[in-house]
Parts: structure tokens; C-alpha cells; sequence
């Protein structure tokens, strides 16, 4: 039975994944953990250690697995994917290489930057911002934010020390070269009115959800459980990611 493991970003935890769950295939096996300091998880010592990080995830992301990262959490399984057996192939949902990307239309340093110090006066008030953020590129911003809301609730789902870290990894993580040597197929799933990535970008292959923007689980749900089973169903296979690309 093949395995899909789904990985949060920033700011939210496994509950996230929940809109997905009706439209699953049979065949496939499929968990969500949450990262150290999200959920009942434990925090790191240092939310920024990847080698820390990956000693707590080594259970989670098995070998014979896809796993699925959005956002900041695909960031960190490019990551992992060099300090853990490297999985069946790694599928990186709104997720690039590095996130700060200002040449190519994405956000500057000075953005995120910015963004840190906001969270450092107010973590609360911040958090809710960036959600309302995420949800912008949505065909329908409000119903997806309505979504988070009472998927999440108005308590942050981490610890205020490991949010700093996931924002010091999102201005500081450069994946570029673990990218183009990883021991998998990579295969990028971005929403066409991602509002947190670059207008264009040079990562592929990609597959584009049209109408989508950063959270295609809530206002697409049906078709990305779609087009992650079909990238599941043949990870290496050309012919497989051609029919996936027109899917989209």
C-alpha cells in the first residue's frame, strides 16, 4: 500500500489536511504528522537545527513513502531528504527552494524581515495576518479563511520560539543545490495565484492548479487529493507526470 506523508508549513498544523480526507483513493495509506512544537509535539531545544529535527522525524517520513510538503514544510523535507533515506519522490506544494526570492518577483528580505520583527512585538496579531494572507489567493479569499478559522481556531497551534525558528528557516533557507542533486524525483504543485511565490520561477517539473492560490487543500481539495494519488500511483514515470500536468 503506498504511503503519502503531508507536512504543514508556517503557522499551522496537521489539522490542515483535514478537507482532503473524503477524497482519497482506497489504496492509499495516508498520514499528516505534525512538526516538533506543533500540536502535542514536543518543541526542539533549537527550532532551527535540522539535524535535531530530523532525528525527531525519522519515524514519520519512511523511506517508501511520498512525502508531500507545503510551504515552509517542503522546505524543510527538501531538507530532510539529505539527513534521512530519501523517500519515493518529494512533492513540493507551494513550496520553492528558498522562499525570500525578490529578483523574481517573490518576497524580498527586507519583507520578511519586517515580518519577524512584527512577530517578535505581537505573535498573535501576526499569526492572523499571515493567515488572512495565505487565504488571498484563493477564488474565494473569505470562505477560505473561514475554513482555516475552524479548522484552527484563534490559538496559535505552535509555541512562539518554534514560530520564530520557521521564520528565521523561511529568510534563511537557500535548498537550491540539495534540490537539483536530491536521490528522488521532485515534482513542484503550485497554485497559478500563489500570492507567497515569485510570478515566475524555474523549478521543475511543475504542475499548475489553476484558480488555486497557496492553500489548494481548502478551496481545491477533490483535485489536489486527485493529483497527489496520481503522482503516487507512478512517481517515476514520465508518462504518469505528463497525465498528472494535464490534470491540473
Amino acid at each position: 500500500m503506498t504511503q503519502i506523508v503531508l507536512l504543514s508549513g508556517w503557522g499551522i498544523d496537521a489539522r490542515l489536511w483535514q478537507r482532503l480526507a473524503p477524497h482519497w483513493p482506497s489504496h492509499l495509506r495516508i498520514s499528516s504528522p505534525d512538526w516538533p512544537g506543533y500540536g502535542q509535539r514536543s518543541p526542539l531545544v533549537d527550532p532551527t537545527d535540522l539535524d535535531a529535527l530530523a532525528h525527531a522525524m525519522r519515524d514519520n517520513l519512511p523511506a517508501d513513502a511520498i512525502w508531500v510538503g507545503w510551504s515552509l514544510g517542503g522546505m524543510l523535507a527538501a531538507a530532510l531528504q539529505t539527513r534521512l533515506p530519501a523517500p519515493q519522490a518529494l512533492v513540493m506544494l507551494g513550496a520553492i527552494p528558498r522562499f525570500v526570492d525578490h529578483i523574481h518577483g517573490g518576497i524580498s528580505q527586507q519583507e520578511i524581515e519586517t515580518f519577524r520583527r512584527a512577530f517578535a512585538r505581537d505573535p498573535q496579531r501576526t499569526w492572523q495576518h499571515f493567515l488572512h494572507w495565505q487565504a488571498s489567493g484563493e477564488p474565494s479569499p473569505r470562505h477560505a479563511r473561514q475554513c482555516l478559522d475552524a479548522l484552527l481556531g484563534n490559538r496559535m497551534p505552535a509555541d512562539t520560539a518554534t514560530l520564530a525558528g520557521g521564520l528565521e528557516q523561511l529568510a534563511c533557507l537557500d535548498l537550491h543545490a540539495v534540490l537539483e542533486r536530491a536521490d528522488c524525483p521532485v515534482i513542484y504543485v503550485h497554485g497559478d495565484n500563489d500570492p507567497l511565490l515569485p510570478a515566475t520561477n524555474r523549478c521543475q517539473p511543475i504542475i499548475r492548479l489553476a484558480d488555486c492560490g497557496h492553500c489548494p487543500h481548502l478551496s481545491a481539495p477533490a483535485r489536489l487529493a486527485r493529483i497527489l494519488a496520481q503522482i503516487a500511483n507512478e512517481p517515476t514515470s514520465g508518462r504518469s507526470l505528463s497525465e498528472v500536468l494535464h490534470a491540473g
